[in-house]
């Protein structure tokens, strides 16, 4: 036995000495002399200066709020804001992708900046993949500078790097932001690329975004700042190879010159008049209150205390809840924390009611598993549960299901109405990794008119969208809310004997914490 524990501890001492001399040989090059950054100042003049300023002088101190929920116009959006800057373009993303969407976006940055826009682009490091020629291209150009959050050591084998530097590369930015001459601002769920936008070969996302224009804007602006001048960024510079002079932006737009995809999507944002309904003024915008939420970014560096945590900071924004709290959350891992806290809320007469992805509709198995160890604890304490069904129920409009999208797609919108009178829109899902991990961001509104849709999509079953979790004999079944004539399921729908077996097997693991 003592000659099993010395071994035990040689080989223990040999990993720690393999991860050390890891570290060092593939250490990030330092950033002591990195340039700080801050926004440039709202255009003084521009489609967007002559549209937005005039309303704003009529709605001094007021947000005003226009809800993206369809995944093509949220995209028109993007193109079109970018199209009109005059003077800055400050973007913020957790994954850009180089898909169709991804390119015409990168695209249209670079054609920003050829007419003198200045351009910063921030991404975490984990959702770059394939993309760093890209990045060093557009590095290049004089005006749009790339900076990369908890960059990897390794650029050829970027996973390898969590072998010997775990803790940091565990800790990512998951904000989502769009900012064009510190005047007008997109936030949300989405990232970039096809699935966020409704296009593609790969299953779709139901998400959802705003765009906000007035008091809220310079704040979004300064917390960009915040992060771009964090210790936990790099110049893309310093980490991707150097550009080789090629143009993999074009060439891949060429490459996807015959796709049918390209020609609707561009036509789609020929066709879009939002940005120029913003800009001549006759864009109908809810003029109220907003107030942004935003984790410190030293949240990737190590701990940050309890009471600097987004999720803290959103729950004194909210101020206390009296009747009822509806949210959607695609990655939904209560934990022990969480299950008290909605016990507490059905104990003090709030109603709690919740969407998530099914099974059968989950692209993150673990998390479904997270989500499924606390299921049953949920519904004893009252908490009514409903999960999105990966295809809408026969007879549901394809077109027409509200702010969750469209059928036939896996739940991405992290969102929550409170009484009627707030909603929350950003990228804050209800699981460990988003309390403690991740940073997020986003924009709680004073808003009755959307908090209600909310509230009436739950209250009206989810137009078959959902199945409704329910406790029966100490068993789960899953009913259709909106037809009480459907018989239930009492098998988890999408399950398999292998998927049940995972589940369980994750579910006794001691890793809720990084779900």
């Amino acid at each position: 036995m003592l000659a099993i524990l010395e071994v035990l501890l040689i080989l223990g001492l040999l990993l720690l000495v393999a991860i050390g001399v890891a570290r060092f040989l593939f250490a990030l090059p330092s950033e002591a002399e990195q340039a700080t950054g801050a926004a440039l100042p709202g255009a003084a003049d521009g489609p967007l200066c002559t549209g937005v300023g005039a309303r704003l002088e009529r709605h001094t101190g007021r947000t005003g709020i226009a809800s993206l929920s369809q995944g093509a116009d949220a995209f028109a959006a993007r193109v079109l804001l970018a199209d009109a800057a005059a003077s800055s373009i400050d973007a913020q993303y957790y994954i850009w992708q180089a898909d169709m969407t991804g390119l015409l976006l990168f695209d249209a940055l670079r054609r920003a900046a050829d007419r003198g826009v200045k351009v910063r682009l921030l991404l975490d490091d984990n959702g770059t993949s394939g993309v760093d020629a890209h990045i060093a291209a557009l590095d290049a150009h004089p005006l749009i500078e790339v900076r990369l959050y908890n960059p990897f050591n390794l650029r050829r084998f970027k996973m390898l790097s969590y072998a010997f530097d775990f803790f940091r590369l565990n800790r990512r930015m998951h904000n989502k932001s769009f900012t064009v001459d510190a005047l007008a601002t997109i936030m949300g769920g989405r990232n970039i690329g096809d699935e966020y936008f409704g296009t593609g070969l790969t299953p779709l996302y139901f998400d959802l975004d705003v765009l906000a224009v007035g008091r809220v804007v310079p704040d979004v602006t300064a917390d960009f700042d915040r992060y771009w001048n964090a210790p936990a960024v790099h110049r893309a510079a310093t980490i991707v190879a150097a550009y080789d002079g090629g143009d993999p932006v074009g060439e891949g737009l060429l490459r996807l010159h015959e796709e049918p995809q390209l020609d609707e999507y561009r036509a789609r944002i020929a066709a879009s008049q939002l940005v120029r309904r913003l800009a001549d003024g006759t864009l109908d915008l809810e003029w109220t209150d907003a107030v942004l939420v935003s984790d410190d970014p030293a949240k990737g560096e190590g701990a940050v205390p309890r009471d600097r945590l987004l999720a803290t900071t959103l729950a004194r924004a909210v101020g206390r809840v009296e009747s009822r709290f509806d949210g959607v959350s695609p990655y939904f891992v209560p934990g022990s924390r969480g299950v008290n806290g909605f016990a507490g809320m059905e104990h003090e007469g709030i109603d709690v009611r919740m969407l998530t992805n099914s099974l059968e509709a989950t692209d993150v198995l673990p998390v479904h598993a997270g989500y499924a160890r606390r299921r049953k604890a949920m519904l004893a304490s009252g908490v009514e549960l409903f999960e999105l069904r990966r295809e809408a129920a026969p007879g549901t409009p394809r077109d027409s299901i509200g702010i969750f999208g469209s059928s036939g797609a896996s739940l991405h919108a992290k969102t929550f109405a409170v009484d009627g009178r707030k909603i929350y829109v950003g990228s804050f899902n209800f699981d460990p990794r988003s309390v403690h991990l991740n940073t997020e961001m986003g924009l709680l509104i004073d808003s009755p008119r959307m908090a209600q849709t909310m509230h009436d999509a739950f209250d009206q079953g989810l137009g078959g969208l959902a199945w409704k979790v329910e406790r029966r004999g100490g068993k789960l079944i899953w009913t259709d809310p909106s037809d009480a004539r459907a018989p239930a399921l009492t098998r988890e729908p999408g399950t398999s004997l292998p998927r049940r077996i995972a589940l369980s097997v994750i579910g006794w693991l001691p890793v809720e914490w990084l779900l």
